[in-house]
C-alpha cells in the first residue's frame, strides 16, 4: 500500500492540533508579550501593595514638613462660677469678674532656627520616599520578569502539545500500516500489539502536555491578577531586541551595579541616615522660635478685655540621660551595617549576573546543537518507515525513530525557550526595564 510521507503526516498533525486548540479556545484572548507586560504593570497585586507603601511614605514626608510651618492654635470657652469673684479692699468688697463669662484665644508659633534639626528630618523623609519610589520600580520590573518567564513557559507548553500531538499522529500512522500488514499476513501480531501500547503511551503524554499547558496558562493569569481559568493565547517572539542583552562579563557587572534599583535603594537609605544623624545632633543645640497671640476674656470690670502679645524664645535641653548620644551612636552603627550590606549586595548581583550569563551561553549552545537534530530525526523516521514497508526494517526501529524525533523536537523547543528565559533574566539582572526592552 502507499502510505503518507513524513512531511504530509507532520502537516496533518500540526493542522489537527491547531484546529483543536482553536476549537477549544474560540474565545481566548490573544496576548502579545508587550501587551501582557503592560497589563501586569497595571493589575499585579504586588505592585499595588508597593504603591500603597509609597503613598504611606509620602504621608510621612508631609508630617515631617509640617514642623517647618507655623503652628496656629485657637480656643474658645465659657466659664460659669459658683460664686462671683470679689476682692476685699479694707472695708470695701468689690467684684472683679462676672459670675459667668466667655474667653477667646488665637496663637501662632513659628520655629526660627534649630541648627537644621527639623529640616534634616524632613530631608530624611524625602530620601526615604525616593527609595520607596525606586522600590516600586524594582517590584514592577520583578513582576515583568515573572510575567516574561510565565509567557515563555506557556509558549513552551504550546510547543510541547504540538510535539506530543505529532507523536500521537506518527504512532497512529504506524499502527495503521502495521494493521494493514498484519491483515495481509506480512507481520506478526506482536508488532501490532507493540504499536498499540506505544500509542497509548503517546496519548498519555499528550494528556500530560495539555494539562501542563493549562497550568502554565493559570500561572500567567495569576501574574496578571485575573481569574485562573481565563483563556489566553500567546504569540511567539523571535528573540530579544538586538543589542539589549550584554554578554561581556565586566561590562555587565558594571552596568548592573550602576542600574540595579537595589543598589540605589541602599544609597538612598544611606543618604537618609546622614540626614537623620544631622537631626539628632541638632538636639545638642538650642531651638529659637517666635510667637504671637491675642487673648480676649469677657470682663466688664477690666479696662482691657482683649490683649495681644509677641515673643521671641529659646529652648534647650540640658540633660536627657544620654538619649541623644545613644541615638547618634545607633545611627552610626546602622550606617556601618548598611555599608556591609551594600558590599554583600554587590557580590550577590555579580553572582546573579554571572549565573544568568552562563545560562544564556548554555542555552545558545544547546539551541545551536539541537537546531539540525529535528530535521535529522525526521529523515531517520522516514528511512525507517520505508525500510519497514519494504520488509527490511522492524517495527521497533520505526517506533524508536518516532521517539527519537519527539526527543529531538522537545530538546530543541526547550533550548529555544530556555534561551528566551535566560535573555530576560540577564536583562533583569543588569537593571534593564523589561517593559521598555520588549515594547
Amino acid at each position: 500500500m502507499r502510505r503518507k510521507g513524513p512531511f504530509r503526516a507532520t502537516l496533518c498533525c500540526l493542522v489537527a492540533v491547531l484546529l483543536g486548540v482553536w476549537a477549544g479556545s474560540g474565545n481566548a484572548e490573544v496576548l502579545t508579550l508587550a501587551q501582557g507586560l503592560g497589563l501586569a504593570s497595571e493589575n499585579n497585586r504586588l505592585i499595588k501593595i508597593t504603591k500603597q507603601q509609597e503613598r504611606i511614605s509620602e504621608s510621612d514626608t508631609l508630617v515631617a514638613r509640617s514642623f517647618l510651618l507655623p503652628s496656629v492654635d485657637a480656643s474658645a470657652s465659657e466659664t460659669i462660677l459658683a460664686y462671683q469673684p470679689k476682692a476685699i479692699f479694707g472695708t470695701l468688697i468689690a467684684p472683679t469678674s462676672d459670675k459667668s463669662f466667655v474667653s477667646y484665644s488665637l496663637g501662632v508659633q513659628q520655629l526660627l532656627y534649630d541648627f537644621e534639626g527639623t529640616i534634616a528630618k524632613y530631608k530624611s523623609s524625602k530620601a526615604i520616599l525616593d527609595t520607596k519610589r525606586i522600590d516600586t520600580q524594582r517590584v514592577r520590573n520583578l513582576v515583568a520578569l515573572d510575567f516574561a518567564v510565565a509567557y515563555f513557559d506557556l509558549l513552551e507548553a504550546d510547543k510541547m502539545v504540538l510535539v506530543a500531538g505529532k507523536e500521537v499522529e506518527s504512532v497512529q500512522s504506524h499502527l495503521r500500516d502495521a494493521r494493514n500488514l498484519y491483515e495481509n499476513g506480512v507481520i506478526t501480531k506482536n508488532d501490532l500489539l507493540q504499536a498499540e501500547v506505544r500509542l497509548s503511551d503517546a496519548k498519555q503524554r499528550l494528556l500530560t502536555a495539555n494539562n501542563n499547558r493549562a497550568v502554565r496558562a493559570s500561572q500567567l493569569n495569576t501574574v496578571l491578577s485575573r481569574p485562573l481559568t481565563t483563556e489566553v493565547q500567546v504569540i511567539d517572539i523571535a528573540e530579544a531586541p538586538p543589542g539589549s542583552v550584554m554578554t561581556e562579563r565586566g561590562k555587565a557587572w558594571e552596568t548592573a551595579l550602576a542600574q540595579r534599583p537595589e543598589m540605589r535603594i541602599v544609597d538612598g537609605t544611606m543618604k537618609s541616615l546622614d540626614f537623620e544623624e544631622t537631626s539628632r545632633k541638632a538636639e545638642y543645640y538650642p531651638r529659637f522660635f517666635a510667637g504671637a497671640s491675642y487673648d480676649y476674656t469677657e470682663n466688664r470690670y477690666m479696662f482691657h478685655q482683649g490683649n495681644a502679645s509677641f515673643l521671641l524664645g529659646m529652648t534647650m535641653n540640658l540633660f536627657s540621660g544620654g538619649r541623644t548620644r545613644a541615638e547618634v551612636l545607633k545611627i552610626e552603627y546602622q550606617k556601618t551595617q548598611l555599608q556591609e550590606q551594600r558590599a554583600r549586595l554587590a557580590d550577590e548581583i555579580r553572582l546573579e549576573v554571572e549565573r544568568n550569563l552562563l545560562d544564556l551561553n548554555n542555552a545558545r549552545e544547546r539551541t545551536r546543537v539541537t537546531k539540525d537534530a529535528a530535521g535529522q530525526a525526521e529523515e531517520n523516521l522516514r528511512i525507517n518507515r520505508v525500510r519497514y514497508e519494504e520488509g527490511v526494517g522492524t517495527a521497533t526501529e520505526v517506533l524508536d525513530a518516532v521517539t527519537l524525533l519527539t526527543i529531538a523536537e522537545t530538546n530543541y523547543y526547550r533550548s529555544i525557550y530556555d534561551l528566551r528565559r535566560a535573555e530576560s533574566a540577564v536583562l533583569y539582572s543588569i537593571g534593564k526595564d523589561l517593559s521598555e526592552v520588549y515594547k
